[in-house]
């Protein structure tokens, strides 16, 4: 009894769930977004994709307090990925909160990037993976702002692929 409880405990922990922000998952609807960010303007897409059909933008949204905005991108009424746009100055709130719902990320890093005659660039990576959903927080820290980029299946590869 004891081993059922606590692996049920296991399942339903936050980071079993995904990649879920404020209601919004990987194969949740445009309903969903709708619901969880009633500004949200969703349209058709403005260029052809295999990967989606239409996008719905949210002005901003709250992500564990912090505000960001975000990007929606569907298929056939189907969530296949979004993109999170938040200040820098935020990032160790961001990624703290990521951590507590998703766990720990498969690989966390920060690069610094040679350039000629340039400073040096440095950025800020945390990658999380389960199956084929992907989440990617990448942030250089020279610039204003990070993102987190989530999405099923080859969707990064093909959504800007010209048809």
């Amino acid at each position: 009894m004891k081993r059922t409880l606590f692996a049920c405990i296991l399942v339903l922990s936050p980071p079993a769930f995904g990649y879920e922000v404020n209601g919004v998952d990987l194969g949740g609807k445009e309903v969903d977004v709708k619901k969880a960010f009633p500004s949200a303007h969703c349209k058709a897409l403005e260029w052809k994709s295999d990967a989606a059909d239409r996008r719905c933008d949210d002005a901003l949204i709250s992500l564990g307090g912090v505000e960001a905005k975000i990007t929606v991108f569907l298929k056939a009424d189907v969530i296949q990925a979004y993109d999170l746009r938040f200040d820098m100055k935020d990032l160790d709130r961001v990624t703290a909160h990521l951590k507590t719902r998703w766990g720990a990320p498969l690989a966390e890093s920060t690069d610094v990037i040679a350039q000629k005659g340039k400073p040096d660039r440095k950025v800020f990576k945390a990658r999380w993976e389960k199956g084929t959903d992907r989440a990617l927080l990448a942030a250089q820290l020279e610039q204003k702002r990070g993102t987190i980029e989530v999405s099923r299946g080859n969707f990064p590869e093909e959504i800007y692929r010209v048809r």
